[in-house]
């Protein structure tokens, strides 16, 4: 496209918002439109978790905002032709919002993926330039009111979220009191940022890091102030280059501000292995010590006694800190009546036309995730919680901690949404597999368990379908194993034989009723 719009037009905005799975895409509609304006009205952002529209175009002009996912180039053209004529361009867009001037976080339509949810954390996601800079700083409230600081995320007892959270699914500030109580001269604490998480299902943490990681890295200095750490460290999956150089970014275009805190370094950026079990809080910390062979530490002590190098420190996700940044910034949103106050993110994938992340009340329903995506086929089952998520056959269900754990469900993050083509022994099957072929090989209960686990469910195929003692199996291994990954591997098998019994059962019969397995002469092939 010819260039035609005047550099010094500032009445417009245009952004483009993707993730670094749509980053070619992304990248053509940003020449396309640059070849035509002028480069400082032109603004690439991060993703908005919603990946069907992606990339996704917004032009901002008095006050409203039109977005277009997708754009073909033909349309990116008569975009800018209409804002060369001083107008808005609203034909054909998705949705058109109006909004307060200059707004903090992206506008959101009444209707459509981009309108479920609250879209608090994840707000200013596909809207601001990753490595900006927040006007509001959580770290500095903690440096000027550490007790107040302390009393927002204490009194509604926050939460922490996610499967690489030391905390997950329990208080934080119990491990920060204990972090506090464990550090001297020679062991001052250190925070980590637990971003390491190579389920691909689960993309919350992921969108957090390419969209906002400013705010990931303020909530992290904001615990780090809390507890007396100098040290943060954001630890990355060797495979996500996107959000790793995103939280480089962000932590360059922060040094000044660090400097206002008194802070001598800025937040370290390593990465560990792709691995699913290089993402558990205390893998976590032997990959990062640079052990090659991964083994889950026992317990007690927690990290906030023992961890990075004999040093007091503090494992949350992303996620978590986002959250904890917010309790922060804005208490009036955290009930202190809720089991689990706040909001959760949740990637909605599985048969789906793409995979969205969005951000649920914890009093909400999980139904709502299906505004989110196009299920392909008849939804028959969800799997929730991700690689050792749960059956079930409705989604009815809050997407708190103790609502999820209470119906055997996972709280990792991830909702599968599964079609009537899916054999739900089949997929814990290769669930099991999974654990078996993956596990760190530490304990006995989930070592020689999920191998067992995996023979017991193969020879279901071959008629011998041993209920009772798969029961008994799963049960010692969810209550014995060192960590949660035996802990939550045997989630899929319990969950599948409960909600599916009669499909199960089928099997043993020499049947498949969703006919994803053949089976012939006593077995499956």
């Amino acid at each position: 496209m010819e260039n035609r719009c005047d550099s010094t037009d500032e009445e417009f905005a245009i952004r483009v918002a993707a993730g670094s799975r749509r980053s070619r895409r992304k990248q053509r509609v940003l020449d396309e439109i640059r070849s035509a304006v002028d480069d400082a009205a032109v603004l690439e952002t991060g993703p908005t978790g919603i990946r069907a529209f992606e990339p996704l175009v917004s032009v901002t002009r008095d006050d409203r905002t039109a977005l277009y996912p997708s754009p073909a180039a033909e349309r990116l053209e008569s975009l800018v032709e209409t804002l060369e004529r001083g107008r808005l361009p609203t034909e054909d867009a998705a949705a058109v919002v109006d909004h307060d001037p200059a707004p903090a976080s992206l506008p959101t339509p009444e209707s459509g993926p981009l309108s479920v949810g609250r879209r608090r954390v994840l707000g200013r996601c596909g809207w601001i330039e990753p490595a900006t800079v927040p006007d509001e700083r959580a770290a500095e409230l903690a440096l000027e009111e550490p007790e107040e600081a302390w009393a927002r995320v204490r009194e509604p007892g926050l939460l922490g979220r996610g499967r690489g959270d030391w905390c997950a699914d329990e208080p934080l500030v119990d491990e920060w009191d204990r972090a506090v109580d464990a550090a001297s001269d020679d062991r001052d604490p250190v925070v980590v940022v637990n971003a390491n998480d190579s389920d691909a299902r689960n993309e919350t943490d992921r969108t957090l890091l390419e969209g906002a990681p400013g705010e990931v890295l303020d909530g992290a200095l904001a615990v780090a102030e809390l507890v007396g750490a100098e040290d943060v460290v954001v630890y990355c999956n060797e495979a996500d280059d996107g959000a790793r150089e995103r939280v480089r970014e962000a932590a360059r275009a922060a040094e000044e501000r660090l400097e206002e805190l008194g802070r001598e370094s800025a937040p370290e950026v390593v990465v560990g292995p792709n691995r699913y079990i290089a993402g558990e809080p205390t893998m976590a910390l032997e990959a990062m010590e640079g052990t090659d062979r991964l083994e889950a530490r026992l317990r007690p002590p927690s990290p906030a006694e023992h961890g990075l190098y004999g040093r007091p420190t503090i494992v949350h996700t992303p996620r978590t800190v986002a959250q904890l940044r917010r309790a922060m910034l804005r208490p009036d949103e955290f009930d202190d009546d809720d089991a689990d106050p706040g909001t959760r993110l949740l990637t909605a994938t599985g048969d789906v036309d793409a995979a969205a992340t969005v951000e649920l009340p914890t009093g909400g329903s999980l139904e709502d995730v299906r505004e989110a995506v196009d299920v392909e086929g008849r939804f028959k089952m969800a799997c929730v919680g991700g690689q050792f998520g749960g059956f079930t056959r409705s989604l009815a269900h809050s997407p708190s901690a103790p609502a999820l754990e209470g119906a055997g469900l996972g709280t990792e993050g991830a909702v599968e949404l599964l079609n009537d083509d899916r054999c739900v022994l089949a997929t814990a099957g290769r669930r099991a597999n999974f654990a078996m072929e993956e596990n760190c090989g530490r304990c006995v209960t989930c070592r020689e368990g999920s191998k067992q686990l995996t023979n017991m469910l193969r020879d279901i195929y071959g008629g011998e379908y041993q209920d009772a003692t798969i029961r008994e199996l799963t049960r010692v291994m969810g209550e014995t194993s060192i960590c949660r990954f035996g802990r939550s591997a045997v989630r899929p098998a319990v969950t599948g034989m409960s909600e599916f019994e009669r499909e199960v059962a089928a099997h043993a019969e020499g049947r498949c009723p969703s006919g994803e397995c053949e089976i012939a002469d006593g077995g499956a092939r």
